[in-house]
């Protein structure tokens, strides 16, 4: 789906798309949302809420994966694609008791395999209170700082509607340029976890 596509889908149907769209693009359309507010099209701090729920929603969805079907052969092929063999899953355990906040933020943030970082969360039966806690400092930050970034362009925007296709227009090649300075970031971050991780 394209950028100008999910931003088409979000003005005409507002909170009500932001669920599925969340789930599969959620930092773009957080982005894509927070330049929306100063046109009145959300509210900034129900979109505040609503993708810190969203998220810890997933996280908790994935850890249960992981905590109740870490020994399965699917769960295994999943620890794969992230370079985590069963001989690692100790030094892997290690870095959740060691150092929970940098591990979490390497991997919630390692583009195309977060969810699977997750899900290894739960195979090493890392405690909840501290998955939770950090996954929620992860996610304020993640999310909160694409909102104002999206506010903050946002406000450069006409609230005329004769103009509101043009800026959006406008606003998908910056959509792209977040996009793709994401993309590099999460990679750089997914190569920082895998040298963690063979590390132990």
């Amino acid at each position: 789906m394209s950028l100008n596509q999910i931003t088409q889908l979000i003005i005409e149907y507002r909170y009500v798309i932001l669920v599925p769209l969340s789930v599969l693009e959620g930092p773009i359309v957080a982005f894509a949302a927070g330049a929306l507010v100063p046109l009145g099209y959300f509210n900034v701090y129900v979109l505040a809420v609503f993708f810190l729920i969203m998220d810890m929603a997933k996280d908790g969805f994935y850890y249960s994966i992981g905590y109740w079907g870490g020994t399965t052969g699917w769960a295994h092929w999943l620890l794969k694609k992230i370079g985590v063999k069963t001989e690692h899953l100790d030094g892997v355990r290690e870095l959740w008791e060691t150092n929970p906040g940098k591990t979490m933020f390497i991997g919630k943030l390692s583009y195309g395999v977060a969810s699977t970082f997750v899900v290894l969360a739960g195979t090493v039966k890392m405690r909840l209170k501290k998955f939770f806690g950090w996954g929620a400092v992860v996610a304020v930050t993640q999310y909160w700082t694409l909102l104002a970034l999206g506010y903050y362009f946002g406000t450069s925007l006409s609230p005329s509607s004769q103009h509101l296709i043009t800026d959006i227009q406008y606003g998908i090649a910056v959509l792209a340029l977040v996009a793709s300075a994401y993309y590099l970031f999460g990679l750089y971050m997914r190569g920082k976890w895998k040298k963690e991780t063979k590390q132990k």
